[in-house]
């Protein structure tokens, strides 16, 4: 594995992370929720994640894994891998308390109205920024990993997974915020939670670089793909229909998968 290829993908990495900075920012500069856009945004990146699991990283996959373990054998590799990814998701997802779980939050504004006792809103704040690193782990992997695998399928999977960060952000900064009525200890705590990315991807060069291999590379694409499925589906999609813009968001995801198409198309 080429030295500027690892680089690079811990570049990605650390960006798409940076992403749940910008996030706090949006929340603790803005009034209100731009709804529309942040619909679109989200559909969007579901497009790109779910086109690009599909069409690139399955196939890709399936491919490395029928070559080393014949037919059968690669083919139910393919698939134990994929719904481990989404096996693995599900039981970060499950363990944490809905109350935490960033994605439940909403609009700005809504949150601005909340009557919740400041030292309890706090306590929320910081669950909600310990749960966001904890569930950032695998995606810091699959980014990572994407990386490794060329620029036509790991940037367009940075930019999703960065676009999936912001509303995050603004997740764990608002109650922070109006909790302590600090701005920079707000910014700070959510932008240290989107650091998680990165680590994941160190965790994923300390033990999985010494035994990388086809087949190792198969199966973690796979586990990608399923990882990134489910976001689309049970996290972005949600989300944008929470703001109530659904016919937006669908033209959002739509619009991810024709990039998305036209990125792989120029990249072949």
């Amino acid at each position: 594995m080429l030295e500027n290829n690892i680089l690079l993908a811990f570049g990605l990495t650390l960006i798409a992370g940076l992403a749940t900075g910008i996030g706090s920012l949006i929340a603790l500069l803005a009034k209100r929720t731009n709804t529309k856009f942040l619909c679109a945004s989200l559909g969007f990146s579901a497009g790109v994640m779910i086109y690009v699991s599909f069409m690139e990283l399955l196939p890709e996959a399936k491919a490395e894994l029928i070559q080393h373990f014949g037919d059968k054998t690669g083919t139910m590799s393919l698939l134990l891998a994929f719904f481990g990814g989404i096996g693995l998701i599900t039981l970060i997802d499950f363990l944490i308390p809905e109350s935490n779980n960033p994605h439940e939050l909403q609009g700005i504004e809504d949150m601005n109205k909340t009557n919740i006792k400041q030292k309890s809103l706090h306590r929320t704040g910081i669950m909600l920024a310990l749960t966001l690193a904890i569930h950032n782990f695998p995606e810091g992997i699959a980014t990572f990993a994407s990386a490794l695998n060329g620029l036509s399928v790991a940037i367009p999977i940075t930019i999703a997974i960065a676009i999936h960060n912001i509303p995050e952000g603004i997740a764990v900064s608002v109650p922070i915020f109006h909790a302590t009525g600090n701005r920079k200890r707000a910014f700070w705590l959510s932008f240290l939670s989107g650091l998680a990315e990165p680590v994941g991807a160190l965790i994923a060069y300390f033990f999985l670089m010494p035994f990388w291999s086809p087949s190792i590379n198969g199966i973690l694409l796979a586990a990608i793909a399923g990882i990134m499925v489910y976001i689309s589906l049970d996290e972005l999609l949600p989300t944008a229909e929470k703001y109530g813009e659904h016919h937006i968001s669908i033209s959002g995801l739509i619009a991810g998968m024709i990039i998305m198409a036209l990125s792989l198309f120029l990249f072949i």
